[in-house]
């Protein structure tokens, strides 16, 4: 007896730090998607200085790290197959870590809380296991921006 209730306090004390955790990662992790409305998005900075939410390419669930140096929405190879995304034509890309194979892609809708962009280039990148998605500039340019006080506001136009 003295043993399961020490298992529990231990599953709960980890259960705990676990969130907290994730929510200093990604304070954003529960981001409201409300279909069909268009006001303001707030993202709080993550605590190593990125902004990451949850949001939807072609109405399947992804998750973002929000890149105004990426010019295109870029999503890891694995993730876009899983998503039935087609790859267009291979071309070279710089990334942060150098040279790499992408392939081109049009994005039927890309979605992060209740904006949301139709027609969306992308690219496909040939990176084995990542799985966040770059929301990079054929994105966000589609919106207003301001960036203060450790948060972004995305404004539809």
């Amino acid at each position: 007896m003295i043993v399961a209730g020490w298992l529990l306090l231990a599953g709960l004390i980890w259960w705990v730090m676990g969130g907290a955790l994730e929510r200093r990662h990604n304070p954003n992790a529960e981001l409201a998607e409300r279909a069909g409305v268009h006001g303001d998005v707030v993202l709080q900075r993550g605590r190593d200085g990125h902004y990451r939410a949850p949001g939807r390419i072609n109405g399947h669930p992804v998750d973002f790290l929000v890149d105004t140096g990426a010019t295109q929405v870029a999503i890891p190879m694995d993730l876009a197959k899983r998503i039935g995304l087609r790859a267009g034509r291979a071309f070279q890309a710089q990334t942060a870590a150098g040279l790499t194979l992408a392939y081109a892609a049009r994005l039927d809708s890309v979605a992060l809380g209740g904006l949301q962009a139709r027609e969306v280039a992308g690219t496909i990148i040939a990176n084995e296991g990542a799985e966040e998605v770059l929301l990079g500039m054929s994105f966000l340019s589609r919106f207003d921006i301001a960036i203060r006080d450790g948060e972004m506001r995305l404004r539809a136009r």
